[in-house]
């Protein structure tokens, strides 16, 4: 049996012209620019939300995780191995068409969306804060102690803040792999910034839309990739 490529390819569609109009065409864009623009402040607004609610449960989780209970510390973990070990697809379906067999029915998609992304993103954001407050001096909580300061006032005024600090950087990171996470929310029917794309693709029968999508992202994403690389940068010049 001879051997068949697994992609065809048709010379005669490829040329620059059919390029320019396949890819390049943004009067596609610009005619549904309202549209394409509502589903960006829909991606912006899911994705500063759950980053939002993930730091603050995030940091719960951290807290319980390094916590001298049990009880607390290994339902922690389990959480964060489960929303770190599964792919965030799973859960976002799960969480929107799986959750109404136990009697629990979303009936926003924005809301499912941003239960999922806020789940899963606290997981990691727990690791984060555990790492932060893990790499303040063990000296710090002995001061505190010996001042008077219980445990959790201690961690309170002393260790969080200045693990907070060190943290901002990759809590920038993890906005930024937040905000292209966005993008699977598009498989529950939530219109943000793919969907409208991929809607506006089969509509129109052209890939600018894609293009522009593309674009989009890169215009929010790359400035805070800078910034966080920026800021690690001036936090190891201090510790150093």
């Amino acid at each position: 049996m001879p051997f068949e490529s697994p992609v065809e390819f048709d010379p005669s569609f490829f040329s620059l012209e059919n390029i320019r109009e396949s890819y390049l065409d943004f009067g596609v864009v610009f005619d549904n620019f309202d549209s394409l623009l509502q589903a960006l402040l829909v991606t912006i607004l899911l994705a500063l939300l759950a980053e939002l609610l993930g730091i603050v449960l995030g940091l719960v989780l951290a807290l319980m995780k390094i916590g001298r209970s049990k009880i607390l510390s290994a339902p922690a973990q389990v959480y964060i191995d489960v929303f770190r070990g599964t792919p965030l697809l799973i859960q976002i379906i799960f969480i929107y068409f799986a959750t109404p067999n136990i009697g629990i029915r979303i009936e926003s998609l924005f809301f499912a969306g941003l239960i999922a992304l806020t789940l899963n993103s606290a997981a990691y954001v727990a690791e984060i804060f555990r790492s932060g407050i893990q790499s303040i001096d063990r000296g710090q909580m002995e001061a505190g102690r010996a001042s008077g300061l219980t445990y959790a006032q201690t961690m309170r005024h002393i260790i969080v803040p200045q693990a907070f600090r060190r943290v901002i950087p990759p809590l920038t990171n993890e906005f930024v792999m937040l905000i292209k996470d966005t993008s699977i929310v598009s498989v529950i029917g939530l219109e943000e910034l793919l969907r409208s794309a991929r809607v506006l693709q089969s509509a129109t029968a052209n890939s600018t839309p894609l293009v522009a999508a593309a674009l989009f992202y890169l215009a929010i994403c790359l400035p805070l990739i800078y910034l966080a690389n920026g800021l690690e940068r001036r936090l190891n010049r201090r510790t150093a």
